[in-house]
């Protein structure tokens, strides 16, 4: 299932919070080489004290975690602006209300290949993506905003998103960070669901089980 998990929540979900900033550890700090926050096994920063939401996928009982990402209003403090400022033009701004950054987005390649057994790393990101959009809408977003590696626009492309480049940077990691921003529009919702053959809602606040069929497709 693809859920969010707010602030009042973190207390009911300790395993998947536990093993999210973990996760993020191995993929950020360990495959990436970013230069994040790190205190043992866990990547955590000053954003994670800020309240946010987390999409999350995860298993039925909530236990297993199979990718996450975090959520943020750009009305306040932000990676993009306080981080990663030097990949968008100066004369851009990005701070509106219905505009969102969505940061430290992963997945557990392992653990998804445990129970989706057919579904590679592209297709994961790609749902990810989708259940991202069907959050984002169900919120009232219109504009997220993101900071990526080059290789992730092929995944972008993938799950039928547009993602418009307002700049790069050098100097965060091994490769250059990008930033993008894509529209959250209905319309941009059936594309995606066409392109990866989804028809059924993945993300719900209600905590729907999806069908695994079809996410396997």
């Amino acid at each position: 299932m693809f859920v969010t998990i707010e602030a009042h929540e973190y207390h009911k979900y300790p395993t998947l919070m536990d093993r999210m900033f973990k996760l993020r550890k191995e993929v950020f700090s360990d495959q990436l080489g970013w230069d994040v926050s790190v205190d043992g096994d866990y990547e955590r920063d000053i954003y994670d004290q800020k309240m946010p939401a987390y999409l999350v996928w995860c298993d039925d009982d909530r236990k297993e975690l199979y990718g996450s990402m975090r959520l943020m209003p750009t009305t306040g403090p932000t990676l993009l602006y306080d981080v990663f400022r030097r990949t968008f033009p100066n004369e851009v701004s990005l701070s509106a209300p219905g505009v969102w950054e969505g940061t430290r987005m992963c997945i557990d390649q392992e653990a998804i290949n445990a129970v989706y057994p057919t579904i590679e790393a592209g297709r994961a990101f790609s749902l990810l993506f989708l259940a991202l959009c069907e959050c984002a809408l169900d919120h009232g977003i219109h504009t997220m905003v993101s900071n990526y590696e080059p290789q992730m626009k092929l995944v972008y492309r993938r799950a039928g998103v547009k993602v418009q480049e307002l700049g790069r940077a050098d100097g965060y990691g091994k490769r250059p960070v990008c930033c993008g921003v894509f529209e959250v529009s209905e319309p941009v919702l059936e594309t995606m669901r066409t392109k990866l053959a989804v028809s059924s809602t993945l993300y719900h606040k209600n905590g729907i089980f999806n069908d695994p069929q079809e996410i396997a497709a």
